[in-house]
């Protein structure tokens, strides 16, 4: 089977690729970084006369020469010929992620999984890509100088021993040879760590137990469910986990923790306005009253309060940007 992934340029490029994978003989199955929102990425990547391609079902039995697309808010998993879809927790603050495929196919087919990185922010992938190649199949990469985005496909290259990177009109011939060619024979065993990982993804077992067997707990609460992140043993890049799933990289987790920053310190400043506008109106309750008193410390406190809008604001407004 075929595993793509891609996120920011990915329409463009997966329409470029798909476009290419007329008469493929295996299934090939499709994640891009879509949240919550409505897609018709199937219909653009439907070919007349070529693939077929629709978003995936619950159980669905995979199918060669057809596109399953992760739906909107759904991870894609592969257990054995089945397609199984979950609202389970985001990784990489996303959902559908990459990885959750790429390490359910992995860990079902073995050798016999092509995993593809396309174009995309950060990290997401290349995990996933790692899976694959610990399990015997192949990692293929888009060609970062090409890429829309070439944060993900540069991840991929920096931590994977990857097989192939080519640029998007050699990659469908390329495809189409590697899903011709014989699965090996024998493999090697999955390591252990992958299966507490999937088993954390689809929430099946003890989540601390699998924590505690996969890695070390941190100084990192999870921006998501803000439960203690765990550090993996030995990743990289450097990954975190919670016990109800969530996973990230620190560039993931940063931007994660950013977004999650960023809110707080505007719901801070909305509550410093308010409250400076309600100081204000008591002032002017207290003047109409004649009470010079209470008039003067109710406006001596809208002024400072006046003065930590301005401070927040100016800290705010000169916040790094989010890191690629």
């Amino acid at each position: 089977m075929i595993v793509v992934g891609a996120s920011v340029g990915g329409v463009d490029a997966l329409k470029s690729l798909t476009g290419g994978l007329a008469g493929l003989t295996c299934p090939l199955l499709v994640v891009l970084h879509i949240g919550r929102h409505n897609s018709l990425l199937p219909q653009l990547l439907a070919q007349p006369g070529g693939l077929s391609a629709a978003h995936a079902i619950d159980g669905e039995r995979l199918r060669p020469g057809h596109a399953h697309v992760a739906p909107p808010d759904h991870h894609m998993l592969v257990v054995g010929e089945r397609i199984e879809l979950t609202r389970g927790p985001r990784e990489h603050h996303s959902r559908p992620a990459i990885d959750p495929l790429f390490l359910s196919s992995a860990l079902s087919h073995g050798a016999g999984t092509v995993g593809v990185v396309l174009t995309g922010m950060l990290d997401d992938g290349t995990a996933g890509l790692q899976a694959i190649k610990a399990c015997g199949g192949t990692a293929v990469v888009q060609d970062p100088s090409e890429a829309y985005a070439p944060s993900m496909p540069r991840s991929a290259i920096d931590n994977v021993e990857v097989d192939h990177c080519v640029g998007l009109s050699q990659m469908p011939a390329l495809l189409q040879r590697l899903a011709a060619t014989p699965v090996p024979a024998s493999e090697p065993t999955p390591p252990p760590h992958l299966l507490h990982e999937l088993a954390l993804t689809r929430n099946q077992g003890v989540g601390m137990d699998h924590l505690h067997a996969i890695g070390q707990p941190s100084p990192y609460v999870c921006p998501e469910c803000h439960g203690s992140l765990f550090e993996l043993h030995g990743t990289t890049p450097k990954r975190f986990r919670c016990h109800t799933g969530h996973s990230f990289t620190t560039r993931t987790l940063q931007q994660a923790v950013g977004g999650a920053t960023d809110e707080a310190m505007w719901n801070a400043l909305r509550a410093l306005q308010e409250q400076q506008a309600l100081l204000d109106h008591m002032a002017a309750v207290y003047r109409a009253a004649r009470n010079v008193a209470l008039e003067e410390q109710a406006a001596s406190a809208a002024r400072q309060a006046q003065a930590q809008v301005t401070a927040l604001r100016s800290l705010i407004e000169a916040s790094p940007a989010p890191l690629e």
